[in-house]
Order: C-alpha cells, then structure tokens, then sequence
C-alpha cells in the first residue's frame, strides 16, 4: 500500500540534508574565498593558467572573465609570469570561443608577451584537462591558475584529485567586480555549491 506520510517524510529529510550539505559547502567555499584574497603574491611561474567563463553578461563583456584576465595582465605586469594561457571554448554552437575573447581581450589592454589558448574545454574539469597537454608541449612545468574567489575551491579540489597532473601549482583569486560587488551573494558564487555537488557525485573528486 503507498503511504503518503513515509514518502512525505522521506522528503523531508533528502531536502534537510541536500540544504545542510549547501551551507556546510557555501560556508567552505566562502572562508576558501576569502583566504585566497589575502595570499601573498605567488614566486616566479612559468605561465599563468586563466579559467574560461561565459563571454557576455547583460549584453555586455562579463566582468566575471575579464576580471579573470586582468588578474592574469597584472601577474604578467609583476613579473610573476612568462606567458598567459588561456582556456574556454565555446558554451554552445553559436557562442564565441572563450580563450580566443579572452586573447583579444588581452593583447586589447596592450599586453605583447606570449598566449597560448585552449579552445575545446566547456567546464572546469575540461579547462584543466585539456590545457595540460598545450602547456607540457610549451614546456611549462609551473603553474598559476586564475579564477573567481569563490571558484577557486573547487577548482583545487579538482587539480588535487588528479585532473592537472605534471605541473607546480598555486592559485591566485582574481578581486573582480562579480566578487566585490557581492561577495558570497553573486550568482556564480551561489551556483557553486551546487557544482561542487556535481562534481562530487559524477567522481570528480
């Protein structure tokens, strides 16, 4: 006989713990965030690694991935790195390619030095795949990795899981307005937690 009040129930507890598991990881990824923002500048890398996002917000170029870049100008600026790689490819078949945006993006704020582009990847664990074997064959060994505060977490819980296999790593949290306009509250960062759930159920990490 179906019963209606164990089924209820049973709702009720997949939704206590699916909200508990979103808490406990927006609070993770939000402390991580903010930790990574008051880092110390990382040493001398061979190349900075930039994470794609989507080209436009709005109608207009979105901040979440030209801050991204920007992060990477002002590491080159520094003199912390050779060259910047950029990686993202196109979200769907009408959409442009994200790394070749993020390259014009680049050499448009007047940066000259080298750029190397990955254009296949459509998720993170793609970015770092598929970028791994374009660096190795540049002969890059040493890695920054350059992504939103909040998008940094996971992103380690994937290269520490396996997907980025052969480099020096460290990351650097790119302040950019999606961040400092709202922090834990912006979309993206809202989104994560959930990512991070996919992620873990799909045995990334």
């Amino acid at each position: 006989m179906f019963n209606s009040r164990l089924v209820y129930r049973l709702l009720c507890y997949l939704m206590i713990a699916f909200t508990g598991s979103y808490l406990a990881l927006f609070t993770i990824i939000g402390l991580h965030a903010k930790k990574s923002l008051s880092s110390a500048a990382p040493a001398k890398h061979d190349a900075a690694l930039i994470l794609g996002n989507r080209i436009h917000m709005h109608g207009a170029p979105n901040p979440c991935l030209t801050g991204r870049v920007d992060k990477g100008l002002s590491l080159a600026a520094q003199g912390a790195v050779s060259a910047l790689a950029m990686t993202g490819g196109r979200k769907n078949k009408y959409s442009k390619v994200e790394a070749e945006f993020m390259a014009a993006y680049a050499k448009q704020k007047g940066y000259q030095g080298a750029i190397l582009m990955e254009t296949e990847s459509r998720s993170t664990k793609e970015n770092l795949e598929f970028s791994a074997p374009m660096l190795k064959a540049a002969h890059i060994h040493t890695v920054i990795i350059v992504s939103e505060p909040y998008h940094l977490w996971r992103t380690e819980k994937l290269v520490e899981a396996g997907h980025f296999q052969g480099f020096n790593v460290t990351y650097a949290a790119a302040p950019t307005t999606c961040w400092t306009n709202r922090g834990m509250l912006s979309q993206g960062a809202l989104r994560e937690p959930l990512a991070a759930m996919h992620n873990f159920a799909k045995g990334y990490f």
